[in-house]
């Protein structure tokens, strides 16, 4: 494993698969898109990859499904799970790379009266969305991902308030 880099993409697909005691690469890539995705999203052909790569760097082990359609069934070995154990308790900080297009298109002079009614909907949907997943199952989650579903909706609620500011850009200007 030496010369295998890996990314988080590979400790994504280590880490779903350790939730799940085993997975094809298929349910990897279902179960990351019903729960990392909204913060972590890692397109499906990737999943696959990262599969194949940790496969062969000896991080997953793979059984045949006898029954069925012949399915790949992956499991972490050993050096897999101390991989990842070693990736958890890694304090690195990594700056976050918002990404957010409206932001991009503001500082490029994009019309904020175009853009905030769309970025602000957007964004207090996604925001009631969490509010509701929050109450719905906050209690089944783990504490690591309750604090995570938490950060998205701070997030969601701090995007509201920005792009509300951003609406209220006349008020701001100085007096001319």
């Amino acid at each position: 494993m030496a010369d295998l880099r890996l990314t988080t993409s590979s400790y994504l697909v280590l880490g779903v698969i350790d939730k799940l005691g085993e997975a094809s690469a298929y349910d990897v890539k279902v179960e990351a898109g019903r729960t990392v995705a909204p913060f972590w999203s890692v397109p499906h052909a990737q999943v696959y990859a990262q599969c194949d790569r940790l496969l062969a760097a000896g991080l997953l082990a793979q059984v045949r499904q006898e029954s069925g359609r012949n399915r790949r069934v992956l499991t972490l070995t050993e050096q897999g799970r101390r991989a990842l154990r070693d990736w958890l308790d890694d304090p690195e900080f990594v700056p976050v790379e918002a990404r957010e297009r409206g932001i991009l298109k503001l500082w490029f002079g994009a019309d904020p009266e175009a853009l905030v009614p769309g970025q602000l909907g957007e964004h207090r949907r996604t925001l009631g969305e969490y509010e509701e997943l929050a109450e719905s199952v906050g209690t089944l989650l783990t504490p690591g991902q309750r604090e995570a579903l938490e950060f998205g909706i701070r997030y969601e609620r701090m995007m509201t308030e920005f792009w509300e500011w951003v609406g209220r850009r006349d008020e701001r200007a100085p007096n001319r």
